[in-house]
């Protein structure tokens, strides 16, 4: 079987880029001028380049491809079975073959009228089972009625995990703290430097605040670390009775003798599957911190946007289809143009935390050089995502994607009505999203400064080539369901990419070494006596370094 690159849709994919890579996109739009056209004074027509669904609405008109270049990317997926594969993953089929898993993170969102057997199990009937024991939970905290050891209400709740446990979880928050309860206060663990911690909790009283902690195995070092400095934190504001620890704690795990050892009430236990990826699992039970701040009903408002991409994904023909043609764009700049990187750019502060949290999901999932079948692949895959919220990026980078030498494809995310109005400040922002897209696209030409009577010496520094890619992804306004479907897009449009590629975008091996070697070096840095070290030079010096400045030998 012919590798990627030698199938005939990728070479007539080749040829066509070819033709039309030199070509400005000022050309683009004097050929084609309607290419950026829908609405009610132009209905979408097949060749305009824009899509909508799910409450999102797609303008990719601002890219480097013309009206044939979509059905090539398609066709380009096709041959790699793409289609099949997203088919495999609904139906529950082991599409991660590293470590021999189903991927159904789709089925945490599916309605409860839904079926969906697996080894014999109906995992939807599981899934809606968890999410009643979390609404009966969060309804118990938010309601007052959960009291702590001392007979107070919860006030505050801690979120403990790391990755997927955390950045799914507080972006969540951060984006939909418009609709969050405000008389509780969230805050949200991670780095086991200590310092997390601390600053996290510094202001807060024991006798009000809930741990939820998050580790699938209850073995995650960072999480456990900070969970059991937690638990001495509160016990020592507690009195140092351990009873204290079931009134001020719940996990989210499956290792309920773990969970057991620790303090925990298994009965305040949440589960979840090995089909559930960390950065996939922010609608599962890892998002209960999401359920407390939001509560049940907006909890499930949320997984209705996730299922409604969902759906429009699994059957929307892929030159239509908002997620798919996303990651066959990024496809095209990463293998075609050489790109290295795309920025993500919401305007809306409440996105502040979007991009980290795409960081994650696109760079553990496609960050791979193997296919599937274990061998190197010989073609680019997954680029460094990255991003900044609102206007405060464009006095940041923006300098060097409009002028730099660097081709940056980006992302703008804007919403029609602000969650917080302000005078005219939503009508300024949104300004700035169409006016930067509009700049990255057609640029400044020389001629047009010389007309402008601008000094000939300057005319150099303040001309803009253009010809920027941009998408614009507009949305009638923030909500916990529009949130779920803009997350759903681009963890679609990181399948697509995945599954054209060939590669396995469900494992991260590659955390793992990493993690193995911090095991084998902690007792080096604690033991009191000199300890024999058998790294390379370099991690040696460092290593009797650190111990001196701890005073050890």
């Amino acid at each position: 079987m012919p590798g990627l690159t030698e199938t005939s849709a990728w070479k007539t994919l080749a040829g066509h880029h070819e033709r039309i890579a030199q070509v400005h996109l000022r050309e683009l739009f004097r050929d084609h001028p309607g290419r950026g056209e829908s609405g009610p004074e132009a209905p979408p027509a097949p060749e305009n380049l824009v899509a909508e669904a799910a409450g999102l609405y797609f303008d990719y008109s601002k890219n480097r491809i013309t009206v044939e270049t979509l059905p090539l990317l398609a066709a380009v997926a096709e041959e790699a079975s793409m289609p099949a594969r997203r088919e495999a993953m609904f139906a529950g089929e082991r599409i991660n073959v590293s470590e021999d898993r189903s991927v159904l993170h789709v089925a945490l969102r599916m309605p409860s009228s839904r079926s969906l057997i697996i080894d014999g199990v109906d995992v939807v009937k599981e899934v809606h089972a968890v999410l009643k024991r979390m609404s009966a939970f969060s309804e118990e905290v938010r309601s007052g009625r959960w009291l702590g050891h001392t007979g107070k209400a919860i006030r505050n709740v801690v979120n403990i995990g790391i990755g997927g446990s955390d950045l799914g979880p507080v972006m969540a928050y951060e984006a939909l703290k418009g609709y969050s309860m405000r008389d509780l206060t969230f805050r949200f663990v991670s780095n086991v430097d200590g310092a997390d911690f601390h600053e996290s909790t510094r202001d807060l009283d024991p006798a009000e605040t809930l741990f939820v902690v998050c580790s699938k195995t209850f073995t995650t070092l960072e999480t456990m670390t900070n969970a059991h400095t937690a638990r001495e934190w509160c016990l020592a504001g507690l009195g140092g009775d351990k009873d204290a620890v079931a009134r001020h704690f719940v996990a989210v795990s499956t290792n309920a003798e773990g969970v057991s050892e620790f303090g925990i009430d298994t009965g305040n236990m949440f589960g979840f599957w090995d089909w559930v990826g960390g950065r996939y699992s922010m609608d599962s039970a890892i998002g209960l911190s999401t359920m407390l701040a939001i509560g049940p009903d907006r909890f499930q408002d949320m997984l209705d946007g996730f299922h409604e991409m969902d759906e429009h994904f699994r059957e929307t023909p892929l030159t239509r289809n908002l997620p798919a043609i996303h990651g066959l764009l990024s496809l095209w700049y990463r293998n075609f143009f050489g790109t290295r990187t795309q920025a993500v750019l919401p305007y809306s502060e409440y996105l502040h935390r979007f991009p980290a949290y795409l960081q994650q999901l696109t760079m553990e999932s496609n960050g791979k050089s193997v296919t599937l079948a274990g061998e190197q692949v010989s073609w680019q895959t997954g680029a460094v995502f990255w991003g900044e919220a609102g206007t405060n990026g464009q006095h940041s980078f923006y300098q060097l994607i409009h002028q730099g030498t660097e081709l940056i494809p980006c992302d703008f995310i804007g919403f029609a009505h602000a969650l917080s109005p302000l005078g005219n400040h939503q009508d300024l922002l949104i300004s700035n999203v169409f006016a930067q897209a509009e700049a990255l696209a057609f640029g400044k030409t020389p001629e047009e400064l010389q007309a402008e009577g601008v000094a000939e010496a300057l005319v150099p520094h303040k001309t803009f080539v253009g010809n920027r890619p941009t998408n614009t992804i507009m949305v009638d306004r923030l909500t916990p369901r529009s949130l779920g479907a803009l997350v759903a897009f681009y963890e679609h449009s990181v399948f697509t990419q995945g599954a054209v590629w060939g590669i396995d975008s469900f494992d991260q091996w590659g955390v793992e070494l990493g993690k193995v070697l911090a095991r084998k070096i902690i007792p080096e840095l604690e033991s009191a006596d000199v300890p024999d070290l058998g790294h390379d030079t370099s991690t040696s010096s460092l290593i009797r370094r650190y111990r001196r400045a701890k005073g050890l030998s």
